[in-house]
């Protein structure tokens, strides 16, 4: 398991928020089994652990000041900036080892697709699987290897292969990736009618026949 250290913060606004920035911090809240906690972090950790693990990484969460000893958590959300890269804000669920959770595990397509080779197009539908999992057993991310599939050929989520105590939510018919050919769509150009009519006629040397007027009297509601 992954350890992390972080400190209670007891000031809240954004001004707090900004001058832990400014120490190389940020904000984040732990929703606990029994109580939430508001501590910081420092983001630089956070990201070297979900580049070693993946998103889904199981963190033991030591806090300086914090009532628990440690938490065994899991990253839930975090908030990123608009403009320029940093986190600013992240929020961690505290969870029962002994317990199954539910999760999105990344799926990663690895290989040349046969199909790509003749010029098809892979199209790539699900890229998250929905599993059930104890969080010792999440795994970082679900391998597709492409190297057998054929042009208008489709892998589903039935022929997924995971460990069994996994167990994937996603509906088992649902495609994964598949590999076709692209259409081509076909350009046409309509013709109004009775523009064909006056252009044959003007090819021909005639003059189109101009409309005539309506004989009726056109009022114009002001009587």
């Amino acid at each position: 398991m992954s350890v992390l250290t972080g400190k209670i913060r007891e000031a809240n606004g954004k001004s707090a928020a900004r001058k832990l920035r400014t120490d190389e911090c940020i904000p984040a809240v732990v929703y606990g089994v029994n109580d939430n906690i508001s501590l910081s972090v420092n983001p630089k950790e956070v990201q070297k652990l979900i580049d070693a693990k993946g998103r889904n990484v199981l963190i033991e969460l030591k806090v300086e000041g914090d009532s628990a000893e440690n938490r065994n958590v899991v990253l839930k959300e975090f908030q990123t900036h608009p403009l320029k890269p940093g986190w600013l804000h992240i929020d961690f669920l505290e969870i029962d080892v002994s317990k199954k959770i539910k999760v999105k595990v990344p799926i990663e397509l690895i290989g040349v697709s046969p199909g790509e080779k003749q010029g098809g197009h892979v199209n790539h539908i699900i890229r998250a699987l929905e599993i059930e999992s104890l969080p010792k057993d999440i795994p970082e991310k679900v391998v597709v290897e492409m190297g057998g599939v054929e042009l208008n050929e489709m892998i589903r989520v039935s022929e997924l292969s995971l460990d069994g105590s996994l167990t994937i939510l996603n509906d088992p018919s649902d495609v994964v990736v598949n590999v076709h050919l692209e259409k081509v769509k076909e350009e046409t150009v309509e013709v109004e009618e009775g523009e064909e009519g006056d252009e044959a006629a003007v090819a021909a040397g005639e003059t189109p026949e101009e409309p005539k007027e309506d004989a009726g009297k056109k009022e114009d509601g002001n009587n």
